[in-house]
């Protein structure tokens, strides 16, 4: 909650699947402690409604490095 970070980087922190990272927030976090669900269901939110902007980035960057490697020197 406090890096507002991704499920993948969450499940790479914590050594985990994201299949895992998801389902304990959606469904034992809610019963666990509901104060912080709702704060975190606002995190996976945005993030959900950004992750096609990420994947168009992370697209260009990299045919952006491709390109870089075949240009002659």
């Amino acid at each position: 909650m406090e890096h507002r970070a991704t499920v993948r980087s969450t499940a790479a922190v914590f050594s985990v699947s994201k299949s895992t990272v998801h389902k304990d927030l959606t469904t034992l976090l809610p019963v666990e402690n509901p104060k912080l669900w709702r704060q975190v269901k606002g995190v996976l939110e945005e993030n959900k409604s950004q992750r096609h902007l990420r994947g168009g980035l992370a697209t260009r960057e990299k045919y952006r490095l491709r390109r870089q490697k075949e240009q002659p020197p």
